[in-house]
């Protein structure tokens, strides 16, 4: 419509489509423009959130202190050369750090060529000294034996004629001395207390030192015991020490034997053989029954001497209180064997087996190494029952079988029809 007329221009639909075509595409020109959208990304950026920039920035504010058009443009290459400036003096840094690991290298280099001569001197003058070591060590070590064997001879002398002084002053008691005597006595006393004394630790530290498989029981050592029999107290303590340091080589021998076997793998272990129940329980019970013989051996070339009453029972308690620890590893595994119920003919075989061997250590031991054969009892017993209950069982599926073949049997009596059916009986 024209201003200030009242006629009506028409206006091509064409040309108002031209035109708003040109204003959309005008807009999308502008959005797609790269310059656009590079500044709009820059006005969006939160300077507040973006720690590199906030970093880089606070860097560059070092060195650029002057914003001018020239420095502007030779902020690039002002950027490159400070980094080629870091650079170098980061390379000529670590050059003297290289120079300075270089000269560590080569002194340890040296210090090590230094160590293996050395080893090898060493090494050298061990070989060309080792026989004369030996020597030297084993000489040595008779030395020592004599020496303590001359002086235990002297001081067992010295003590029986200790104890003879004490017994023979007992005369000047019945006569007009009795003062000298009681003196005499009293001095006596105590020397024999002194030297009982000492000699208890002696052969108390002798005990502790038997922990090897095969103990050789030293004839001073028998002495001694033979002597402390007359002092009960420290003669049932030395026992008792012995029997400790026997006990845990039996256990460290027998757990030995079930997880390491023998010297250089001969025998086998025998953990080996738990698949095969009845030679696993036999090899363990035959170790056990030559342990206990040996032990009782140790045992009575220790005591061959001491002539007090009691000895027998002295040697059965104290090998009992050794074979006393092997008794619960022994126990675990024979149990494990059994509750697997590995058959009535084995567990039969492994019942009569427990029982001989019962029978064998009670010969060589009595009955005073109680918790050992009550063991092996409970082992027997618990195989009898376990033997007598498969035993039942199997009976009782005959049982069941052959009531049932009899009752199909009447059936096939009275109604033939079933007799042609195969039930495989």
């Amino acid at each position: 419509m024209a201003e200030g007329s009242g006629e009506v221009v028409a206006v091509p639909v064409t040309g108002a489509a031209n035109g708003l075509s040109n204003g959309a595409s005008g807009t999308s020109a502008q959005t797609n423009n790269p310059l656009s959208r590079k500044l709009r990304k820059i006005l969006d950026t939160r300077l507040d959130n973006d720690k590199e920039m906030l970093e880089a920035l606070k860097a560059l504010s070092t060195f650029f202190v002057e914003n001018s058009l020239r420095t502007r443009r030779n902020l690039r290459g002002d950027i490159e050369r400070r980094s080629l400036a870091i650079n170098e003096e980061f390379v000529s840094i670590f050059k003297d750090v290289k120079e300075e690991l270089e000269s560590i290298h080569e002194d340890v280099q040296a210090m090590s060529t230094c160590c293996q001569d050395m080893t090898s001197r060493l090494q050298a003058a061990k070989e060309q000294t080792q026989d004369l070591i030996v020597k030297t060590t084993k000489l040595q070590a008779e030395r020592n034996f004599k020496v303590t064997f001359l002086i235990l001879k002297d001081f067992f002398k010295a003590l029986g004629r200790v104890k003879q002084i004490h017994n023979d002053v007992k005369v000047l008691l019945r006569t007009n001395q009795q003062t000298a005597g009681l003196e005499i006595m009293e001095q006596m006393a105590l020397l024999q207390e002194t030297s009982y004394e000492r000699l208890y630790r002696w052969a108390q530290n002798e005990c502790r030192s038997l922990t090897q498989e095969s103990c050789d029981i030293s004839p001073v050592l028998t002495q001694a015991m033979e002597a402390l029999q007359d002092r009960p107290v420290l003669y049932k303590y030395t026992l008792d020490e012995f029997g400790t340091a026997r006990r845990s080589t039996v256990v460290r021998g027998f757990i030995d034997a079930l997880t390491r076997g023998g010297p250089g793998g001969t025998p086998r272990p025998i953990e080996m053989h738990s698949h095969d129940p009845l030679r696993y329980v036999g090899d363990m019970l035959a170790w056990l029954h030559q342990a206990t013989a040996s032990e009782k051996e140790h045992l009575e070339a220790l005591l061959k001497h001491v002539t007090a009453q009691g000895v027998e029972e002295n040697i059965q308690e104290v090998v009992g209180h050794i074979t006393e620890g092997v008794c619960r590893p022994l126990k675990v595994r024979i149990e494990q064997v059994i509750v697997a119920e590995p058959g009535a003919f084995l567990l039969y075989k492994i019942s009569n087996l427990l029982k001989f061997y019962h029978h064998t250590i009670s010969g060589i031991v009595g009955n005073s190494a109680t918790t050992l054969l009550t063991t092996i009892e409970e082992m027997h017993l618990l195989s009898k029952k376990i033997f007598f209950n498969s035993l039942s069982l199997h009976a009782s599926k005959l049982m069941d079988k052959v009531r049932l073949k009899k009752i199909l049997e009447t059936i096939g009596f009275f109604f033939p029809f079933y007799g042609l059916l195969d039930l495989g009986l």
